[in-house]
């Protein structure tokens, strides 16, 4: 496997400079290690099977700013009964770890979910159906599938942790097909200090 050092100083100097992250990132955090993580892209010269998948990974949150589109959710195969907008931003991670220091780089999209929540107590195990749409740079791509709730206890009561697994139904022309996964946190019970948002990461491949 050989690996070939790519330097794009442009995003370097981004994420260490932007600050137009949302409300509650943590923007203007930048080190020597991020600006390594953001200036040196690795790339893979090893054939793969199947076709090398393209991998997006930006972070939601909920935004009055983006409404919920209602109309995407006339497309889900259920009847949904929340629905949530939230503006979408790219993040910028050590090299070292992979830990996310700026989780606010740049506002990259918007997203509408629509979801069907039959308990409201949340019960860690039960699956939720969603159906979403995602508006990116590399084009829109909707999703349906579910998320599994795993908490509503951490850190405080009240505060749910999920995991999405949604399966891509439409996007660009020249994609085969996708998945879209994510790390959710839940608010519905409006704690302080805590925004419902999530991490997601869609991978999609091309047409062979």
């Amino acid at each position: 496997m050989k690996l070939r050092p790519t330097f794009v100083l442009a995003f370097a100097a981004l994420a260490a400079a932007c600050t137009d992250g949302p409300a509650g990132s943590d923007r203007g955090r930048a080190s020597g290690d991020l600006a390594l993580a953001g200036a040196t892209e690795m790339v893979n010269d090893a054939p793969q099977q199947g076709g090398r998948p393209t991998v997006l990974r930006f972070r939601s949150i909920e935004d009055p700013d983006f409404p919920a589109n209602r109309a995407v959710c006339q497309a889900a195969p259920f009847q949904a009964n929340v629905f949530l907008g939230a503006s979408l931003w790219s993040e910028a991670a050590t090299a070292s770890s992979g830990r996310i220091v700026n989780n606010g780089v740049r506002r990259v999209g918007s997203a509408t979910a629509c979801i069907r929540i039959t308990d409201p107590t949340f019960p860690p195990g039960l699956p939720q159906m969603m159906f979403a749409r995602f508006d990116t740079p590399e084009g829109v791509f909707t999703a349906s599938g579910a998320c599994t709730l795993i908490s509503n206890d951490v850190p405080r009561p009240g505060l749910v942790l999920g995991g999405c697994h949604l399966r891509v139904v439409d996007g660009p022309a020249a994609m085969a097909g996708g998945a879209v996964t994510s790390l959710s946190v839940f608010n519905p019970a409006n704690l302080a200090g805590f925004a419902t948002g999530s991490e997601w990461t869609v991978q999609f491949y091309p047409h062979r």
